[in-house]
């Protein structure tokens, strides 16, 4: 079975959250963070056995092929919402489908690239359930089919019509990292090629999301069990340690979800190979941590809370918290979840998570 990790959010991923962190790089508004003392907050409030039969079609899947299988037919045979529907109500009841929820809606998004071909409309379709992969899936679906000579120029234009780009919306955002996804998807996972295609989008933000969606499909391929060239377990941190500087901070964020798969989840010593990196991108690293502390734990308070604390010093555990607490906000669509995460730290900690949930959520509204 395939972890939550990927993406990241990364199902890793989280890492799927994980591509999402890239989405503060753009400052954005200042707002009045509310303290919070812990509450009792149901993550994944359970539906009722009623609801579950109305609402879900009636097919069984035990593995990742089936239940592909099954959400391509809604999609062509049914809707996007429908899609979407029957996967909440087997989200609630199914472990299997929790850890491979990221991909899945990936596959709903490559579906309906296939029925909307304009990115736009595709995306209004859309939901953000599962750290926004659906919009990862259409861009998928829909560079698939653009020739490679035409890529460059495609995908610098491909975006325009998503509502919100000169205020770097968050559908935005999703459009212009989802071109990174897209580009490994058309170069058959050629890191390289699809880095250099990512700077043919105008704009620092827009390549900078685009590499987020890069090194995101880099490590999603590997857990889906597609492997990448540009992944080696005897270096956990490549291909970090060789992209040009320019990727660095893009790759870092999302490299730890390899790592921590490579050394069985020992959450520890991810820290300590994060402390090893340049010392530019330590903090990012320890972000990507925090982003796979709530990814790996289906975003649990109390275990996301246990393995942020694993790190060092102080400088380790508040950045696995502003990475974890991301990631909370990106999966939920929702900051209840991560006001009670950031109830449980020490103040120091809790006021620095306060804060980036408060500017991190703004950008949802």
């Amino acid at each position: 079975m395939v972890n939550k990790l990927l993406f990241v959010g990364i199902g890793v991923l989280g890492i799927a959250a994980i591509g999402v962190a890239v989405f503060l790089l753009v400052p954005k508004g200042e707002i009045v963070p509310v303290r919070v003392s812990p509450e009792n907050v149901d993550l994944l409030p359970a539906r009722s056995q009623e609801q579950v039969a109305d609402e879900i079609a009636q097919t069984e899947c035990a593995d990742s092929n089936c239940f592909e299988k099954h959400y391509q037919d809604m999609v062509q045979n049914q809707t996007i919402e429908a899609a979407f529907a029957d996967l909440k109500v087997r989200y609630d009841e199914n472990a299997t489908v929790r850890s491979l929820c990221h991909p899945l809606v990936h596959v709903i998004g490559r579906a309906a690239a296939q029925k909307y071909s304009d990115v736009a409309e595709a995306y209004r379709q859309g939901d953000h359930f599962c750290w926004s992969g659906y919009y990862h899936g259409v861009m998928e679906g829909i560079l698939r089919d653009v020739a490679p000579a035409d890529l460059p120029q495609v995908i610098n234009g491909i975006c325009d019509s998503i509502p919100g780009k000169s205020s770097y919306s968050f559908d935005y955002y999703n459009c212009v990292h989802g071109l990174g996804h897209g580009v490994m998807y058309v170069t058959q996972d050629e890191l390289f090629e699809a880095l250099e295609l990512c700077d043919s989008v105008d704009g620092q933000w827009e390549k900078e999301s685009c590499y987020g969606g890069v090194f995101m499909e880099n490590v999603i391929t590997d857990f889906e069990n597609h492997f990448t060239k540009y992944l080696k377990p005897q270096e956990p941190l490549y291909p970090c340690t060789a992209v040009p500087e320019k990727n660095k901070h893009a790759c870092y964020l999302m490299q730890t979800s390899y790592v921590l798969k490579m050394n069985g989840y020992n959450f520890a010593d991810a820290f300590e190979k994060c402390s090893t990196v340049e010392e530019n991108h330590k903090d990012t690293c320890y972000q990507s941590i925090g982003r796979d502390a709530s990814g790996s734990t289906v975003s649990d308070v109390s275990r996301t809370h246990a393995l942020c604390m694993l790190g060092q010093d102080s400088r380790q555990q508040t950045n696995c918290v502003i990475g974890a607490v991301k990631d909370f906000i990106s999966y939920f669509h929702s900051d209840t979840q991560a006001k009670q995460l950031c109830s449980t730290f020490p103040l120091d900690i809790q006021n620095v998570c306060v804060d980036t949930a408060a500017n991190y959520y703004q950008s949802f509204q």
